[in-house]
This record gives structure tokens, C-alpha cells and sequence, in this order.
């Protein structure tokens, strides 16, 4: 079982995850860190240039009053902060750029991680929507990875401005005159009034940083609710929408109507927990001026006593209010964002499960063997399978053997366990019970990627790209294109290439390219199996191959089945049983089963056998609806 809400049980779990998610960083992209801390350090070195220069303008003004010195005092400020902020803007682009590169990489590792693992993950919907969770969560919150950088970069930002406003403020609390030392004048001069702000500080940064970490775990939960919202919507209004496919739908049944309604949902739900957040941050946010304002008063009337009686000059009492406030403002900074990255655990530990998913599917290494004679054999032998957490199995004990050259039909009503056997004849499965082997020896043991190298297979459910026609073919930028042309005249497609301006280059669809071609889906069917022969594979599967195709070109197909399948071998899988005629053999599953194998002829003279069952079906369909069309007409 795969935990899409994981949860991490103590601080130590949370910083082995920050370190481990701060190594993968390092990883990704060697400099993001470095830069990151850099620009970090510029940000909040940056308003202390200020308070530490003002504070020598205001002593000079108030002083010595050199011109020269002014001058020289304000040339240095101005430089300081061009210099400063020349730096920290270039940092914070090449820092930009850097986030934008993570945001990739991280989508390019879900999904080379998804091209390399085991089949039976791929299609297992807890994994599904973890890796549907981790895109909503950094979509929509910036949770995950990306977040981690983003805190990575305040938590910087915050230790440094601490630990330069503490040096700034040192002289503060230490700084006395021992002359002072008589009535109120001794009370101000006195370490313990030193204590108390001190005292009042640390609380009130102490209570800054309760309603900040409050405000933003109740922020993040908000968020946790609008990642199924945002999924919805994504569907609707991104996929469902834009796809110009479904326009046709949409009018015709209406769906204009359903649409908007569930738009309308969106948006009260939506604005409901907008209204959430904003009263959530409106509230802490009052408290935190609250604060803020009483610390202020709190800090001006200590060091204003303090330049009262003489302690430090005029120009010191900007210098060190500006740098606690930089200190109280740091410090509730860097609680929240320690905050923020322990709430951030959760979804970068679930982005680290989702990479850590271990493949089981044992890779052997015996190679698959070159035979001059071409002969090979696939054999069932009590072959048993169910899928993963699920306790009915979906083929029992299925045995049967595959000749080189011959053609099996296979036929059966839905849920009978025909496609189940092609995944495990590809081992996109492994049986859960018994062995299918090649030659004679177990198919585990062999090279996975040349075992499967031997099938050219059509699924019913085939995804074409909309890129050209060729590469479709050839799954491959580069291609020959007079195979290529080859193929998809045995497929039946000859005439339509010789139609298009720009032959086996022509784009399919719009999604990339304006003058892409729009084909049915008869055509896509066909492109489909002219992938399959393209690879001249010693095997040829094809799952449902003609479901889409009108009579006419589905005869077509058939009549020169044995021209295009050639010597190979061909397992085809059909609901259409007078499409299985030509076949050599002919296997009916049950419920998981095979329950007869043979011939038309043999099997449809058996008047009690399943197969004569579903064909005399069919037959009367078709009967009763010729009967119909001659009523008509």
C-alpha cells in the first residue's frame, strides 16, 4: 500500500527530510544553494547599510557638521546601495532562473520515473494520485521541492539579519556611564531596564512567531482543500475544454450548461476559502501589529532615555532602533520558516516516497537467442494471474503454446481475461501462479529489454503524438522513409499518404503545429498497425485492431492479414468473431479460461460450445439488422 498523506512523527524525521531535501537540491542544480545563500545575504544586509550610514549623518549633522564629511558619508551611501542592490538584483535573476530549473528538473524526474518503473505501479491509482499530488501541491502552493528552496532562501535571509542586528545592538545593553548613578537617571543607566526590553523583546518575538506559525499551518491546510478543487478545474477548463475534440459533445448535448455550473461551484467554493485565508491572515496580522507597535514604543522610549541622559548620540538611537526592529522581524522570520519547512515535510516526503517506489520485476540476463531458422515458441504452462490487491483471479490456469508463423484468434466476452494475457505475455505482469516460457525456458530470465524487443503489439487503447506521420510510425525522430511508407501502405493507408502535401512528414493534429492533419479514428487504427510492423518484431499483437474501422476497410485488413503479418507470429484480439475466421486457431476465454480451442469450421459445429454461442449472437444481429435496412428500404 502507497500513503498519499504521509506523515512525519517528530522534529528529528523533519530535519533528516529538510537534509535530505537540501541534498537533493544540491543534486539537481550544483550552484542553486550557494546563490540562493548569496542572494539571501545581500537581501538582508541591505536596510543595515542604510540604518548604519544614517546614523552617521545624523551624528555628523548634529556635531562636527563637515561638509566634507557629509559629502563623503552620503557618496558612500549612495555607492553602497547601488553596489548592493547591482549585486542583489543580479543574484535574485540568476536565482530566478535557477527556481525555474529546479521547477523542470523536478518534472522531468516524476516523469522519467514514471517511463522506468514497473508497469503494475503505473497502473496502480494510489500511485497515480500520488503523482497527481505532488504536481497539484507544487501548482497550487509552491509545496514540495520547489517550496523547500523558497524556504531555504528565508531561513538564510533571516539568521543573517540576526545575527548583524545583535552585532549592531550589542553596545545597546552594555553601554552605561558610571557618573550616572543617582535617582531615575540610575534607573535608566541600570542593567536591569537593559533586562526588561531584552525580556520584552524575546516575548514579544515569542508571540510574533505563535501567530505567524498558527497563521500559516491553518493557511496550509486551506490549501490541502483547494488541491481537489484545482484538479476539477484543471479537468474542465484545461483539458475538457481546450481539447477542441470535445467541442462537438459540448454542443450536442448540451454540456454548455454543465460546464458553467460546475464554474459557478468553483468559484463559490473558491471564494469561500479565499474569504478563509483572508480572514485568517487579517487576524494574525492585527495581532502581529499589536505587537509590533508595543515593541516600538517599548524600544523607542529605552533608547530615546538612553541618548536623554547622555549614554550614546542622536544618530545611535536611529542606528539601534532600526536594527531591533530588523532583529524582532528576522527572528519571527526565521521561526515561521522553520515553520513553513516542517509543513512543507509532508509534501516533499510524499514526493520522496513517489521516488523511492522500488521496482519488483526481476531483469534477467540470458540473452534472447538469434535463430536463423526463426523458430520460436511461447508457452503457457498453468498460468494463473490476479492483479495486485485484488483477491479474484483474472486467468486460471491457463496453458497453451504459440508456434512461429501461426495465427491465433482470440475471442471471448469482456472481462474474460484476454487482454490480461497479453500483459503478461509482454511481462508488463508477471504471473501470480505458474510460468510462460520462450523455448523452454522461463521468459524472467531473459534480458527484459531484448524479451520484449521479439512483440510489435497493438493495445486497443494506442496513443498517437502529434508529431509527423513518420515518427508516429517509427517512434523515433529520425526514420526510414520508405519503410516507413511501406508499412502504412500494408496498413491500408497508401492512397491517403500519397494525398497529403508533405507525405510521411506531415504533422498529425493541431496541438503543435497549425497545419497538422485531423484523422478519424478508422486511420488512427491503421497508423497504429503500421507501427507494429515497422518494428519487425518476431511476434504481432493486435488487441482490438479494427474496432474502429468501417466494413469495407476492416474486409480490406483481413483479406491481406496473412500479406502483412508475413512469417510472423500474430495473437489477435477480437469481439468481432467473423473477423477471426482467417486465423489458424481460434481460443475462447470464459471467465478466465480457456474453454475451447480449434478452428471455425470445428468450433462453430459445436452447437452447446460458448463460441457457437456468441457467434449465432452476433450473427442474428447482423441478420436482424439487414432484415431491418431491407424493411426500410
Amino acid at each position: 500500500m502507497f500513503n498519499i498523506t504521509p506523515k512525519l512523527e517528530s522534529l528529528k524525521d523533519d530535519m533528516k527530510m529538510l537534509i535530505k531535501g537540501f541534498k537533493l537540491l544540491n543534486n539537481m542544480l550544483r550552484w542553486v544553494l550557494p546563490i540562493t545563500a548569496m542572494t539571501a545575504l545581500f537581501s538582508s544586509v541591505y536596510p543595515f547599510i542604510n540604518i548604519y550610514m544614517s546614523s552617521l549623518i545624523i551624528d555628523e549633522l548634529t556635531t562636527n557638521r563637515k561638509l566634507n564629511t557629509l559629502i563623503f558619508y552620503v557618496a558612500v551611501t549612495i555607492t553602497l546601495n547601488f553596489t548592493i542592490l547591482l549585486i542583489g538584483n543580479g543574484l535574485s535573476h540568476l536565482k530566478d532562473i535557477q527556481s525555474n530549473l529546479i521547477y523542470n528538473k523536478q518534472e522531468m524526474m516524476i516523469n522519467n520515473k514514471v517511463l522506468i518503473m514497473d508497469f503494475e505501479h503505473v497502473e496502480n491509482p494510489q500511485i497515480e494520485l500520488m503523482r497527481r499530488k505532488i504536481s497539484e501541491c507544487r501548482n497550487m502552493c509552491g509545496g514540495g521541492v520547489c517550496q523547500l528552496l523558497y524556504g531555504f532562501d528565508r531561513l538564510i535571509k533571516s539568521i543573517i539579519t540576526i545575527l548583524v542586528s545583535v552585532f549592531f545592538v550589542f553596545n545597546l545593553f552594555t553601554m552605561a556611564k558610571n557618573s550616572l548613578d543617582k535617582g531615575s537617571v540610575a534607573i535608566i543607566n541600570s542593567p536591569l531596564l537593559s533586562i526588561i526590553l531584552i525580556a520584552t523583546i524575546l516575548a514579544s518575538t515569542f508571540l510574533t512567531m505563535v501567530t505567524n506559525t498558527r497563521s500559516s499551518k491553518k493557511q496550509f491546510n486551506i490549501m490541502d482543500k483547494f488541491i481537489p478543487m484545482n484538479r476539477m478545474f484543471n479537468y474542465y477548463f484545461g483539458e475538457y475544454i481546450d481539447g477542441y475534440k470535445a467541442g462537438k459533445d459540448i454542443r450536442i448535448y448540451n454540456q454548455k450548461e454543465l460546464v458553467e455550473n460546475e464554474a459557478m461551484s468553483f468559484l463559490h467554493n473558491g471564494n469561500k476559502l479565499f474569504k478563509d485565508i483572508g480572514n485568517i491572515k487579517g487576524g494574525y496580522s492585527s495581532i502581529n501589529a499589536a505587537i509590533s507597535s508595543f515593541l516600538s514604543g517599548v524600544v523607542y522610549i529605552f533608547v530615546g532615555l538612553k541618548a536623554l541622559i547622555g549614554i550614546f548620540s542622536v544618530g545611535s538611537l536611529v542606528k539601534y532602533t532600526g536594527s531591533i526592529y530588523q532583529f524582532t522581524n528576522g527572528f519571527s522570520q526565521l521561526m515561521t520558516s522553520f515553520t513553513d519547512l516542517r509543513t512543507n515535510n509532508k509534501y516533499l516526503k510524499l514526493y520522496f516516497d513517489f521516488m523511492d517506489i522500488k521496482n519488483v520485476k526481476y531483469h534477467g540476463t540470458l540473452p534472447v537467442e538469434k535463430r536463423e531458422d526463426n523458430e520460436y515458441e511461447i508457452e503457457f504452462r498453468n498460468v494463473s494471474f490476479k492483479y495486485p490487491a485484488s483477491e479474484k483471479y483474472v486467468l486460471k490456469n491457463l496453458s497453451l503454446k504459440l508456434h512461429i508463423g501461426e495465427r491465433l484468434a482470440i475471442v471471448g466476452m469482456n472481462g474474460s481475461g484476454k487482454t490480461t494475457m497479453i500483459k503478461l505475455l509482454c511481462r508488463l505482469y508477471d504471473p501470480t501462479h505458474g510460468e510462460i516460457l520462450l523455448n523452454g525456458i522461463d521468459i524472467k530470465k531473459y534480458d527484459y529489454k531484448e524479451y520484449i524487443s521479439i512483440f510489435s503489439v497493438v493495445f486497443q487503447d494506442f496513443k498517437l503524438f502529434s508529431f509527423s506521420l513518420g515518427q508516429n510510425v517509427a517512434t523515433s525522430v529520425e526514420f526510414d522513409k520508405e519503410k516507413v511508407f511501406q508499412c502504412l501502405s500494408k496498413a491500408g493507408l497508401g492512397k491517403r499518404i500519397s494525398e497529403l502535401p508533405k507525405g510521411v512528414d506531415t504533422p498529425l493534429y493541431k496541438d503543435f503545429d497549425e497545419d497538422g492533419v485531423e484523422i478519424s479514428g478508422g486511420e488512427a487504427q491503421k497508423i497504429a498497425i503500421a507501427r507494429a510492423l515497422y518494428k519487425d518484431a518476431h511476434f504481432i499483437i493486435l488487441d482490438e485492431p479494427t474496432s474502429a474501422l468501417d466494413p469495407i476497410a476492416e474486409f480490406e485488413i483481413y483479406s491481406k492479414f496473412n500479406d502483412i503479418v508475413g512469417h510472423k507470429t500474430a495473437i489477435y484480439i477480437s469481439h468481432r468473431l467473423s473477423s477471426c475466421r482467417f486465423c489458424d486457431n481460434i481460443a475462447v476465454f470464459h471467465q478466465g479460461e480457456i474453454i475451447q480451442r480449434g478452428s471455425h469450421d470445428v468450433l462453430i459445429s459445436n452447437e452447446n460450445g460458448k463460441y457457437h454461442q456468441l457467434w449465432t449472437a452476433q450473427a442474428q444481429y447482423y441478420s436482424n439488422e439487414t432484415s431491418l435496412q431491407h424493411g426500410e428500404n
